[in-house]
This record gives C-alpha cells, sequence and structure tokens, in this order.
C-alpha cells in the first residue's frame, strides 16, 4: 500500500517537486499512521491502492500533472486530492504548499482548509434534513413558522407569497445574494447574529419566491436559524453533535483549536501584513456571525470529506453508523419537481451554471464549491467523490481553479475503469 505526498519548493526561478512514498502493509497502516500523526486519528476510511478500488492509476496520475500546472501558473499555492471509491480512499496526495506567505510550508494531506460554501452542504443542509427526518420541518414549510417576522414576498399590487424552506435550499427564495458588512456594522456592534437576522428578514426580495435562480448566503444564514430555533443549539454543536462526531471527523469544526487549527491553511494576507488563520474568510460568516455561520465557517481536512462523502455514496450509512436515511440522501441529491430548471437540489448543486462536476461523470452527479478554492463532486453512478481542495485565496485572493476543478473530475471519472 502506497502513500504519496508531493511536496513542492519553490524559488524565483524554478519548482521542485518532492515525492515521499510510504509503503506499508495493510494490517498495519493505521498504527504507523497514528503513531506518526495525531492527524490519522479520526480516519475511517481505508487507504487502497487505485486498482483496489477499480481505478487506473496511471490514468489518475493525470490529475498530478494539471494541480502541478496550475500550480506553476501561480493560480494556486498548493492542493490536497482525494479519491474515494467503494468506502475507501483510492487516491490520496498533496501537492505545493499551504502557505507561501509569510514563511513557506509544505502542503500535507493532513491539511485543515477553510472550506467556505463547501459548508452550506457538509453541515447546514445536512443538518436541517436530519430535523425533517425527526419530524421537526417540511421543505414545504414557511419560514415565517420557525422565524417570526420573516415577511414574505410582496409584489407593486400587494399581492403576497411566502418563502419557503425549500427555496432556501435551492437559492430561489428571491432573498439578495449577499449582505454589506460595513453597512450591519453602522447598526450593529459586530458580531451580531440576530442584527443579521433582523436584516434579513426585513430586506427587500429581489425576485418572487420559486421563481429565479439567485445565489445566496442570505439563504443558508436564515436556514442556520432556522436549525437552531428548532434544535434549541447552535449550528456548531448540533452539527458536531450529529454528523462529525459519529463520522469520527476530528478534524472538522467551526472556528477551529488545538490540533485543528494547527493544521489549518491560512488564507488572505490582512492589512497589518498578517494571515488570516482559522477564522473564516468570509466576510459575512466572519465578522457578523462570529465564525458559526450558515453559509460558510466549516474548516475540514481530505480524509473527514472522504468519511462524510462515503457516507452519502453508501446511502446515508458508513462503518455501522447512520446519518440519514436512504431516502433522505437521495432526495438531497435530486432536484425537486418543480425546480429542474435551476438545476439545485436541496443544499446540494446538480447541474446549474455553478456545478463543476466535469464533463463524463452521470448526470446524477452532484457537490457543491467554496470560494476559498475548495470543492467535492459525488458521482452515484461509478460510486465515486473526488475532493478537491486548494487554498486559492492565498495570499492575495488572486488565484483560480474554475477550470481546474472539471479536468480533475474528468481525470478521475476516466480512471474508473471497474464497476
Amino acid at each position: 500500500m502506497y502513500i504519496c505526498s508531493v511536496f513542492l519548493h519553490t524559488s524565483v526561478n524554478k519548482i521542485t517537486v518532492y515525492p515521499i512514498w510510504l509503503k506499508l502493509k495493510t494490517t498495519v497502516l493505521f498504527p504507523v499512521l497514528m503513531l506518526a500523526s495525531g492527524a490519522m486519528q479520526g480516519q475511517s476510511l481505508p487507504v487502497v491502492k487505485p486498482s483496489k478500488a477499480g481505478m487506473d492509476v496511471r490514468r489518475l496520475s493525470y490529475a498530478d500533472e494539471a494541480i502541478m500546472q496550475s500550480i506553476r501558473n501561480g493560480e494556486i499555492p498548493g492542493a490536497v486530492l482525494a479519491v474515494v471509491r467503494r468506502n475507501k480512499i483510492a487516491y490520496l496526495k498533496a501537492y505545493g504548499n499551504k502557505q507561501v506567505y509569510p514563511d513557506t510550508v509544505p502542503m500535507s494531506v493532513h491539511t485543515v482548509f477553510d472550506l467556505a460554501s463547501v459548508s452550506k452542504s457538509v453541515s447546514t443542509a445536512i443538518s436541517a434534513m436530519i430535523l425533517l427526518e425527526r419530524g421537526k420541518l417540511r421543505l414545504s414549510d414557511p419560514v415565517a413558522m420557525y422565524i417570526p417576522g420573516f415577511r414574505p414576498w410582496t409584489d407593486t399590487t400587494g399581492r403576497a407569497r411566502s418563502i419557503r424552506i425549500i427555496e432556501l435550499m435551492t437559492h430561489t427564495s428571491g432573498l439578495p445574494p449577499y449582505a454589506s458588512v460595513e453597512e450591519l456594522g453602522q447598526m450593529y456592534d459586530l458580531p451580531n447574529p440576530q442584527g443579521l437576522l433582523g436584516h434579513i428578514c426585513d430586506v427587500q426580495r429581489n425576485s418572487e419566491p420559486g421563481t429565479v435562480f439567485d445565489y445566496s448566503c442570505l439563504n443558508f444564514i436564515t436556514l442556520q436559524h432556522i436549525i437552531q430555533n428548532i434544535s434549541g443549539m447552535s449550528l456548531q454543536e448540533f452539527a458536531r453533535r450529529h454528523i462529525f462526531m459519529p463520522l469520527k471527523m476530528t478534524h472538522t469544526d467551526y472556528n477551529p483549536s488545538g490540533e485543528t487549527l494547527a493544521w489549518a491553511a491560512p488564507t488572505k494576507r490582512q492589512a497589518d501584513g498578517t494571515v488570516l488563520t482559522g477564522r473564516v474568510h468570509d466576510p459575512l460568516a466572519n465578522v457578523a456571525n462570529g465564525g458559526v455561520s450558515g453559509n460558510a465557517g466549516v474548516f475540514s481536512n481530505a480524509e473527514d470529506l472522504a468519511t462524510l462523502a462515503a457516507m452519502l455514496l453508501n446511502g446515508g450509512e458508513i462503518n455501522g453508523v447512520r446519518i440519514l436515511a436512504p431516502l433522505t440522501v437521495q432526495a438531497m441529491r435530486t432536484v425537486p419537481k418543480g425546480f429542474e430548471k435551476f438545476g439545485r437540489s436541496p443544499g446540494w448543486d446538480v447541474f446549474s451554471a455553478y456545478a463543476k462536476d466535469g464533463d463524463l461523470f452521470d448526470v446524477s452527479a452532484y457537490g457543491h464549491t467554496g470560494y476559498t478554492g475548495t470543492s467535492i463532486t459525488i458521482d452515484p453512478e461509478t460510486g465515486t467523490a473526488v475532493i478537491l481542495l486548494t487554498n486559492r485565496v492565498h495570499p492575495d485572493d488572486k488565484g483560480g481553479v474554475t477550470r481546474l476543478r472539471d479536468i480533475v473530475a474528468n481525470v478521475v471519472a476516466a480512471a474508473v475503469v471497474k464497476n
């Protein structure tokens, strides 16, 4: 069994790649790695050769070339790629550096990333669906049932229509995409989650619910408050108890601390010359919501996300731990009736313009992307998941991974050679 970590050292005119191969017997893989690094303690998926998961390692190596080219182009400082198949990690590699300012630090497969909007799917949406399973909400329920004072959409004649939970989760609510942190700061001392919610309750709706797809962070901040009002817990505590801890995702959390913080990749350089590390990059989540936010704020690594992806591929259960029912998982990856033209399922992207799952995976593939350069793609047809974590906002928010996501997805899909 082999694991490769590709370290990249950069200088003015040279890029050097250092592959470090660890050859381990299957029977001793986990004890050896646990001794080597505490970051492996929560891993619940075995790491195997690609061939053991029906994949062609030679074909997968094209992903290495694409990622390294992106690094050479200055699009990203580094990346981690994990490929999941058959409840196993078939490919796990680190590339380049997790930090290039003020010092250069090599990337590791254990690096913890600011997931940005991937948080919407892996935390907020799954939390909402857990409450749905328990009879606490319906997707067709109006938001005002759970948030008093949340005003409906009205037209110029006074005709009103309530915004429903399903419209929050498919970005068809009519809420604006974002809110100005500067304007919120003029009205409230920040962070102020209730002040932000008050703004969302009253802000002008841009379109009639269910008629226009307009990707909005305000949708999932609203959903956060629904989850919290129903459960009596913060979103952080609910996700910990019902998703992260049961799955042993020990390096996944909001506002990371301890070892998780120590593994975190820094994001953007600040005005004072420091780099933001362990604090969510998104301004609404960080400044207005104090780091715990329905739209962003989760930090995680490739190994933890691989476990979550395997759970979804396995119908909501992994290693004897059930997070969701099979029909719930199916509902989460299916565009609801009446929403076909938008391409969004409850909390995930199936085929909207934002989808970045390449050209080869089945039409049933779904996933999500994050502003910081993170993404997850899940293909139920082949039982494959692609987790690509980059740090494109470091250090100056000038990188780009839009094309790379599709290329890597294509390479992984083409590497599936056995059912």
